[in-house]
């Protein structure tokens, strides 16, 4: 792999790119409890906004359920709050210091839509790949044009710049095989 600055540039907006969709993915919820689901929900507390994984102890006791433990108990209004106003979709169950989140068993036609959404995401971070692969080409042809490198140079990064793009939009398609897989299977 080459270490011109273009393909640095366009490798690290790729990256991100596959790890935006990763994320996104991993916040559509297949009826099987994770943390991930509610850590990076915000929450006014103390008069700022914070993410709940920085103010609780967020655990699954099992597969069905999501367990919140503030670390202070006099933001439990502030966490039930959040929870309520988010698109988790699910109500709160508070219990002393504990908040329960039960997950619902999930219908077949909202695992259909939930695996619509993964595929529009899918979607979005190829697309956002792609950006990255035309704005690494248009800075290395314009590079080519101003003479800083060769006809052949600007050939032999096209090529890695394709291989690489081909790498990371293949990345995209395992993880959403995977997760249309996880919210098909019931």
């Amino acid at each position: 792999m080459s270490d011109h600055s273009a393909i640095k540039s366009m490798i690290a907006k790729m990256k991100k790119a596959v790890d935006h969709t990763l994320s996104e993915f991993s916040a559509l919820h297949t009826g099987k409890a994770s943390p991930a689901m509610v850590e990076g929900l915000m929450v006014e507390v103390y008069g700022s906004q914070m993410r709940l994984k920085e103010v609780a102890a967020i655990t699954t006791p099992d597969a069905r359920t999501i367990q919140i433990q503030p670390w202070d108990k006099t933001v439990i209004r502030d966490i039930e709050k959040a929870i309520q106003t988010s698109k988790v979709g699910i109500t709160p169950a508070t219990d002393g210091g504990i908040i329960r989140l039960p997950i619902p068993e999930l219908s077949r036609e909202r695992r259909k839509e939930l695996a619509k959404v993964a595929q529009n995401l899918a979607e979005e971070g190829r697309v956002s790949i792609r950006h990255a692969r035309r704005d690494g080409l248009e800075i290395l042809k314009s590079e080519q044009k101003n003479g800083e490198i060769s006809e052949d140079d600007l050939k032999r990064f096209e090529k890695e710049v394709q291989t690489l793009t081909d790498k990371h939009i293949k990345e995209i398609d395992e993880h959403f095989e995977r997760k249309e897989t996880e919210l098909m299977s019931i």
